[in-house]
């Protein structure tokens, strides 16, 4: 045993000495952040040492990410359970395996030190296709390489030191009394660095982490510009490999384009602003066919649902006859409802273009005085929630952090339901007004639990496990309002609830291509005129638009939605991107478009499961078929462009 606790033996172990070279990686990388800031400082202009602190601390973890991404076969040649590994011409081919892709990633962020000045933003998969035909590509580099002769030397000395401190593990083969100990042991480790690898990677453990993506950026800074010196170029191009890479489809001229479809809203409102708190709720899983007030014409008018307590905020609220959601994911939720961004063709989270800046109901409020908050009972940072919220304009995020009691936590994703919006309810109290706040509940979600005390009241709900946790969430959703109907802010205040997506269909009714994406959409203002049912078409998109224009909001702000009780308008629709192609609900028909033509038209009423093709038979098809261009046209050229605000024009 006195091998084990040998000092040189120690010094020398494979897995220290991977680890050694590893945190070599991770000073280089950190080393370069600098770099890439003091060179480029005169774009960032206004950051404190405070803010470029919390800007480096937010970077290791996607340094940790892109380094194990890049060093994946390292780590597995030098931990693989085998005595061979000990041999020297393996431990020079691992050494030059090491030595080459981590080379190449320190050149990768110092190409982009220089490249960021004419992009604005980091490198990414697209410089692939973007510079695939050029043939003076060496020409360019090297020109560029003297140029910027200094950012070169920079790469020199942080190569340097690469080669230099880079430590081989003793290349003797050790002789162990009982082999099958080695073996174990060994085995073992080699499964905790798989392990801690994914970890890694993935940016965190748990089940409620989602693997970080650039959007992941944005919780650490204050302007969007900012987010280039948190990321590194590796991760940035290795997360973008083989996600869409948006081209304008240039169905119009730009001048014609304007005149179909456009964005920018330019509110003219015909009274003053009215400065009412706004709280919107986003629930989990929340379908419209779990809702019986939504229902009626069900079961012969017998089918309640799970939702009592909605059922009577409804039937004292504003609803639309056709609600819509603008994806199938949490994920998609966030910048549908409160930035008025659908989801086209992949998640805008997940996008490369996620860390511009955003027009949302949170960014627009800020101007008129608000405090904005958003609040999320999971792991802070879970599902990328509390990047958007800062990016999208929230001054303040509240999660499982800020709620500080674990045992509350329903030991998967989130503090339960009931807590949590209890606790809303006393911080809003707690807020200056006007307020703007947003709440994503958690608990009815996979894998459909509802506190122990519950167990025996919700167990008979429904057909299937999530109905209960519906049942437990309207539960804790009544408390919150019976609790918040007694503060003074209360009747000051509109409240917005529709959920996140759709789960859990059972009803032939709501097993249809449209009615996959129908959620409820709620406005609710206490002694208000705000109530009935519109029978006309709403969508997720509609929210931000319809919110600011009850406030008589009178700023000039981006949506792709528009204002649901404007009298002027008219023409309600819904679309989503469904399984490779565009949905399009307009009046009491359902297009279907493959992003050239419309290749199908159905009757959504009468022709639920999308059986008879109308194509050809409508005059307004033509018509239709230029608006879903116009709307595709302008999502895309803005999320490529940059343009997500009214500032972009």
């Amino acid at each position: 045993m006195d091998q084990y606790l040998n000092r040189q033996y120690i010094k020398n172990n494979i897995y220290i000495a991977s680890i050694y070279n590893l945190l070599i990686v991770m000073m280089l990388f950190f080393l370069s952040r600098v770099a890439f800031y003091f060179i480029n400082q005169d774009l960032f202009t206004g950051l404190t040492l405070n803010q470029f602190i919390t800007i480096c601390k937010g970077g290791v973890m996607f340094d940790i990410s892109a380094i194990l991404y890049l060093n994946l076969l390292y780590l597995v040649l030098q931990s693989i359970p085998f005595q061979f590994r000990y041999n020297k011409i393996y431990q020079k081919t691992a050494k030059y395996i090491f030595l080459t892709t981590n080379s190449i990633g320190i050149i990768a962020n110092c190409l982009d030190t220089v490249y960021f000045r004419y992009t604005n933003r980091r490198t990414t998969s697209t410089v692939f296709n973007e510079f695939s035909n050029e043939s003076n590509m060496l020409k360019i580099i090297g020109e560029g390489a003297f140029q910027y002769w200094y950012v070169t030397l920079l790469g020199i000395i942080l190569l340097y030191i690469l080669f230099k401190l880079y430590f081989t593990p003793q290349s003797k083969k050790f002789k162990f009394e009982k082999k099958y100990i080695y073996y174990i042991r060994n085995t073992i480790a080699f499964l905790l660095v798989i392990m801690f690898s994914i970890f890694g990677i993935r940016g965190g453990i748990g089940s409620y982490v989602r693997p970080i993506t650039l959007s992941n950026a944005n919780k650490y800074i204050n302007k969007s510009l900012e987010a280039s010196i948190v990321l590194n170029t590796p991760f940035c191009i290795i997360r973008t490999i083989n996600n869409k890479v948006f081209t304008n489809p240039k169905y119009f001229s730009p001048e014609k384009l304007k005149t179909i479809y456009e964005p920018i809203i330019y509110p003219q409102p015909i009274d003053s602003f009215k400065d009412l708190n706004v709280v919107v709720f986003i629930l989990e899983s929340f379908s419209k066919e779990f809702i019986g007030e939504l229902n009626k014409n069900l079961d012969n008018g017998s089918y309640k649902g799970y939702t009592p307590f909605l059922d009577s905020l409804i039937r004292e609220g504003l609803t639309f006859e056709y609600t819509y959601s603008n994806g199938r994911k949490s994920i998609d939720a966030m910048p549908s409802v409160l930035s008025s961004i659908p989801m086209f063709y992949e998640p805008y989270f997940i996008t490369r273009y996620s860390i511009n800046e955003v027009s949302g109901i949170a960014g627009e409020l800020n101007k008129k005085g608000y405090y904005t908050s958003f609040f999320h009972g999971a792991p802070n940072g879970s599902m990328g929630f509390e990047a958007f919220a800062k990016v999208s304009g929230f001054t303040d995020y509240y999660g499982k952090d800020e709620y500080n009691n674990d045992d509350d936590y329903d030991g998967t994703w989130s503090i339960w339901d009931e807590e949590f919006l209890q606790y809303f309810a006393d911080e809003l109290t707690g807020f200056k007004q006007p307020f703007m706040s947003a709440i994503f509940t958690a608990t009815s979600h996979h894998p459909f639990h509802v506190p122990n005390r519950y167990k025996d009241v919700f167990v008979e709900e429904g057909t299937h496990a999530l109905h209960k946790c519906v049942r437990y969430t309207d539960y804790s959703l009544r408390k919150f309002f019976e609790k918040s109907a007694k503060e003074d802010w209360f009747k000051n205040t509109l409240f917005v609830i529709t959920a996140d997506h759709t789960n859990a269909l059972t009803r032939e009714e709501y097993l249809s291509n449209s009615g996959g994406y129908k959620v409820p959409i709620v406005f609710y203002h206490n002694g208000s005129k705000l109530k009935g049912r519109i029978k006309k078409i709403a969508q997720q998109i509609d929210i931000m638009p319809t919110i600011l224009g009850y406030l008589n909001y009178d700023k000039p702000y981006l949506a792709f939605g528009h204002d649901l009780l404007n009298p002027n308008y008219n023409e309600h629709y819904a679309i989503h991107y469904n399984n490779q192609s565009f949905q399009y609900l307009s009046k009491d028909y359902l297009y279907e478009f493959d992003g050239n033509k419309i290749t199908g038209v159905f009757n959504s009423l009468k022709d639920t499961l999308s059986e008879k093709n109308l194509i050809g038979d409508l005059p307004e098809q033509n018509k239709e078929e230029e608006h879903i261009k116009a709307i595709i046209q302008q999502y895309v050229d803005r999320i490529i462009n940059n343009k997500l605000t009214a500032s972009d024009k």
